[in-house]
């Protein structure tokens, strides 16, 4: 019997990764099971196995490099407000609300995260980190804690105005949220004074 080279077999993990990926932004996690997240690559059960202890192992590893892939985009970009606002057009776009497979990890798995195993919030935790550190860059507000708290603001403001516009099932209340949303986050984006506490 042939012997796929090294390249094949990181090949075949990076498809699983990214197909299961997409299977777990649109579906779940519990909505996803091997045979369905195998069949998704082009593969059988038993491949699974050679790449993945268990599907949280799956999981734990989907998680990771999603959200890192997504803290990279955001590091690419050129600093400074003219980034932000088009950063901030992309992720509360109808698009982007439409197309939960194709989008942010946080947005479509955060309460899954939530209940998963250490591993996969420490990954996730860990990639919270990078993100927020990388809207930090991004603000070009300097390495301060009130350009980390308006971090922090924008993300969790992005996410959960995402959220909401997924589930609601009144379309102008969606589009309402996303627009109110940019606006809220824009006015975080170009804060210069520290929010009173």
């Amino acid at each position: 019997m042939a012997r796929y080279a090294p390249e094949h077999k990181d090949a075949t993990r990076r498809r699983m990764i990214e197909t299961a990926g997409r299977r777990f932004k649109s579906d779940g996690f519990a909505g996803s099971g091997i045979a369905t997240l195998v069949g998704d690559a082009g593969l059988t059960n038993g491949a699974f196995y050679s790449h993945f202890e268990s599907k949280d192992d799956l999981i734990t590893t989907v998680v990771a490099e999603q959200i890192a892939a997504q803290a990279a985009r955001i590091e690419a970009l050129p600093v400074g407000i003219a980034s932000v606002e088009a950063f901030l057009r992309d992720y509360l776009s109808a698009e982007h609300r439409d197309n939960p497979a194709d989008g942010c990890p946080s947005a479509a798995l955060l309460d899954e995260i939530s209940r998963c195993s250490e591993a996969t919030r420490s990954a996730y935790t860990d990639g919270a980190h990078r993100m927020i550190q990388a809207i930090v860059h991004l603000l070009d507000a300097g390495d301060t804690p009130d350009a980390y708290d308006r971090a922090i603001g924008l993300y969790t403001l992005l996410v959960s105005s995402l959220q909401l516009a997924r589930a609601v099932n009144d379309p102008a209340l969606s589009d309402q949220i996303l627009s109110a949303a940019y606006r809220n986050a824009m006015t975080i984006a170009a804060s210069t004074t520290p929010p009173s506490r």
